[in-house]
């Protein structure tokens, strides 16, 4: 065989390694992406698995109109989302806290399949810091689990939720430990 034939099959022969070797990278890119997310108005330091946007909406949920902080983004199928927001105006964080889950479930049009206390690191012991498994609905009708915990710190209150189709808990997990 001339040099040259073997030149364009060491060519070939690389190309085709290459492109699989770049296929392959991109088939391990991860679908959740973690990062560190500290917003402004708190200092709870939150894990995302993808970079979430920032509002605030003034919402009507207790005694008093207030301002609430949303950050919220969507990876792997799901809505990941925090709120936020602080209660001193509001009255007992445990009772707003309460409020809040059946303001939410009522939402969700569903219902809580699973409830159990939730505690983190940082965070006031409420008999109110639940988490919640729930199935309800969408506003178009579709199914909608959600996966949703409340707690407070000080005179902050919170809600983290990972609402999709399907669940992951151990991405659900991940974040709510987070």
């Amino acid at each position: 065989k001339s040099s040259q034939q073997i030149i364009s099959r060491m060519r070939k022969y690389w190309i085709v390694t290459a492109l699989l070797t770049l296929g392959l990278l991109q088939g391990c890119s991860p679908a959740l992406n973690w990062r560190d997310v500290r917003s402004v108005n708190t200092t709870l330091l939150a894990l995302f698995p993808c970079k979430p946007e920032e509002s605030m909406r003034d919402v009507s949920l207790g005694a008093k109109p207030m301002r609430m902080t949303l950050l919220g983004c969507q990876a792997q199928d799901a809505t990941f989302s925090l709120v936020y927001a602080n209660a001193s105006a509001q009255g007992p964080a445990g009772e707003f806290l309460g409020q809040w889950k059946t303001v939410t479930l009522g939402n969700l049009r569903g219902k809580a399949e699973k409830e159990t206390p939730f505690l983190i690191k940082g965070a006031t012991v409420l008999a109110q810091s639940v988490k919640v498994e729930a199935r309800g609905s969408r506003p178009d009708g579709s199914p909608l689990v959600a996966h949703v915990v409340w707690f407070a710190a000080g005179d902050q209150v919170f809600q983290a939720a990972v609402y999709a189709e399907r669940v992951d808990p151990a991405a659900a997990n991940t974040f709510f430990e987070g």
